[in-house]
């Protein structure tokens, strides 16, 4: 492979929020958000970096006399290599010297790593993801052949792994390693295991990500990829209740909302602008109002209403006031949220606030006669206005 051949600029994956790297921005960011100086200056110094430059440069940096740069060489079947390496000691940064998609069992190799050390410690490591493979497929093949290739290593590494019926073939054949994922599931993987991303390159052919030990792992199932999600969402009495959709986004998207949040500004009806963890299909299915359809069974359960504030996660429901919070939850969600009824579609989270109160006063004041308006608004403005699923 030609040196440079996949020096990538950030909107290959989507990711427009980003400057190239090195700019002044970028590094004013980094210093703005408290980052140790010993870590910044290691990004400062390998952001233009390849694999084996930034290796070469951690290895003479972790030789330094009070050093706190450590190279951790873990293998694929011992997650706990990295006993042996810490030894007692406390370092600001690990660098996980081999890629995270040759690594089987990665979320537990994650959650080792994560567990040993306090917050605070830094983890850099590195990928080869779904879009830079398929850009190295079609550059690397004839034409023609390449479409084929892609789109057999697209069933391959993509669905076979989801769909029960080829998943347990899948993991024999391939023991879990050289996984295709995307920089969204790569990113979720990190903050399920507690760690907050705040630095991602793409460079010399591979994605580089450095993230902050700030939490304890989340103690739940991990996502299997399955088309059907199940999601945990606020619903009456403020209990959790679980919500069905059609996946639209990619694997781990919903551990990323805190860092989509803390970067991106909302857009429309309250969704994130830009929101790169919407997949191909997932737009498609959004466009079409099919993402919502499995939602269906838990109206027959009585978990939802037709009419009513969408069942939002804690994450997002804790952006909104108390007086609102409050307001939320005397009332079971709904599959058709207000802001579709607005002539003008709300722009801000505070414009969606004030419509879904509007909502919620009139429909505690009068329960049958605001959601049949309501409706018929909806309906008035999907059919006739072109508003869709968001």
């Amino acid at each position: 492979m030609k040196k440079g051949l996949f020096q990538l600029q950030y909107e290959v994956e989507d990711s427009r929020r980003y400057t190239e790297a090195g700019s002044d921005r970028g590094a004013k960011l980094r210093v703005d958000e408290g980052i140790n100086p010993e870590v910044w200056q290691v990004l400062k110094d390998t952001e233009k970096m390849g694999y084996k430059g930034t290796i070469k440069y951690l290895m003479e940096r972790q030789s330094e006399p009070g050093s706190t740069i450590m190279v951790v060489p873990i293998t694929t079947r011992t997650p706990e290599a990295l006993h042996y390496r810490l030894n007692g000691q406390t370092p600001k940064l690990i660098f996980l010297s081999r890629p995270l998609h040759t690594i089987e069992r990665l979320d537990e190799q994650l959650y080792t790593v994560s567990q040993m050390v306090p917050n605070g410690t830094y983890l850099c490591c590195h990928a080869m993801t779904a879009t830079l493979k398929r850009k190295l497929a079609m550059q690397q093949y004839p034409w023609g052949i390449n479409y084929l290739v892609v789109g057999l290593g697209y069933l391959w590494h993509r669905v076979c792994p989801k769909l029960r019926l080829t998943e347990g073939l899948y993991f024999y054949l391939t023991g879990g390693k050289d996984r295709t994922m995307s920089r969204v599931e790569i990113i979720g993987r990190l903050y399920r295991a507690g760690f907050e991303v705040v630095d991602e390159q793409f460079r010399e052919g591979e994605f580089f990500v450095t993230a902050c030990k700030a939490t304890e792992p989340v103690d739940d199932a991990a996502p299997n990829g399955s088309p059907i999600i199940h999601l945990r969402r606020i619903g009456k009495g403020g209990k959790t209740i679980v919500v069905h959709k059609f996946r639209t986004m990619y694997t781990y998207s919903e551990y990323v909302q805190p860092y989509i949040y803390h970067y991106q500004s909302l857009e429309r009806g309250g969704k994130f602008k830009d929101d790169y963890r919407v997949n191909f299909w997932g737009r498609l299915l959004r466009r079409l109002w099919l993402d919502e359809l499995p939602m269906i069974w838990n109206m027959l359960r009585g978990d939802l209403k037709l009419v009513g504030v969408r069942p939002l996660s804690r994450q997002y429901f804790s952006l909104y006031t108390p007086e609102l919070q409050a307001l939320r939850t005397k009332t079971k969600p709904g599959l058709l949220p207000p802001f579709y009824y607005e002539a003008k579609t709300p722009e801000t989270l505070d414009e969606v606030q004030e419509s879904e109160q509007r909502y919620l006063e009139a429909y505690l004041q009068a329960p049958l006669k605001t959601d049949w308006k309501y409706f018929w608004g909806i309906v008035g403005n999907i059919l006739f206005n072109r508003k869709h699923s968001a």
